[in-house]
């Protein structure tokens, strides 16, 4: 049974009123390079994997889309790039949010989008103040994942979807040695040589391990009242996209 004390900082349990914190300090340190560690860590993958991902969030010009773990924007700037009306771009962590706003400004993209420092878990929005909220490589970070889901269907008006990407489990099972090697000593390898940070990398591929897999995920959706649920696996299921509608 799971302790409501502790949360999953990786492989390690630590008190659940300390997570947020310690994900906040993962980011500070990560956020100078995170761009570039993502096309290192993905072999550049990422970039596909969030241009699919764009196109299933589908937000038009008159959608409002509220980007959860918005970090330097990638996700918020293909949206508004493709039509989007509106993006907010939320995240807990300054660090990331400014990375992501000097993108903004010097892109020229700073025309429809606004920015919130704010907990997934606790957003200062308005219910059904939004029809679309995305959420790329950031719900593993979150202690209360449930309650990120209620928040999401909380903000978005009937009919809204909801997105998310996230590592998953590899579904090809030959591969999964190869995988491990890659996350567990790769990764932080390079995390050290490129960020000056192996414990961090260390981190996040422990975080990846215990992601539900994606029949739980989809099940949490369902628990949280979102409708229509449905996944894709990306590469394999080392990603996948899980998306569900407020009906």
């Amino acid at each position: 049974m799971d302790n409501p004390h502790t949360a999953d900082f990786g492989f390690r349990d630590v008190p659940r009123a300390q997570k947020a914190k310690m994900v906040r300090a993962v980011f500070d340190s990560v956020a100078p390079s995170y761009d570039a560690m993502n096309d290192l860590m993905s072999l550049g993958l990422h970039r596909v994997w969030k241009r699919i991902f764009v196109n299933a969030i589908g937000a038009g010009p008159r959608d409002t889309l509220l980007d959860l773990a918005a970090g330097t924007g990638d996700v918020a700037f293909l949206a508004k790039e493709r039509g989007a009306g509106s993006v907010i771009l939320a995240d807990i962590n300054h660090s990331m949010l400014n990375v992501g706003q000097g993108r903004a400004l010097s892109r020229g993209l700073m025309a429809g989008l606004s920015f919130v420092c704010a907990d997934a878990e606790r957003m200062p929005l308005p219910d059904r103040s939004v029809t679309r909220v995305s959420m790329a490589f950031g719900l593993r970070n979150c202690t209360d994942k449930d309650a990120v889901l209620a928040e999401a269907r909380r903000v978005l008006r009937p009919g809204g979807k909801l997105c998310v990407l996230e590592f998953s489990k590899l579904a090809i099972a030959p591969l999964r040695p190869l995988y491990d090697a890659w996350s567990f000593k790769a990764l932080p390898a390079i995390g050290q040589r490129v960020a000056k940070d192996g414990d961090s990398y260390q981190y996040l591929a422990e975080s990846i391990r215990m992601f539900p897999d994606q029949e739980t995920l989809a099940g949490m959706f369902r628990t949280a009242g979102f409708a229509n649920v449905a996944y894709r696996n990306l590469s394999g299921g080392i990603v996948a996209i899980h998306s569900g509608w407020r009906l």
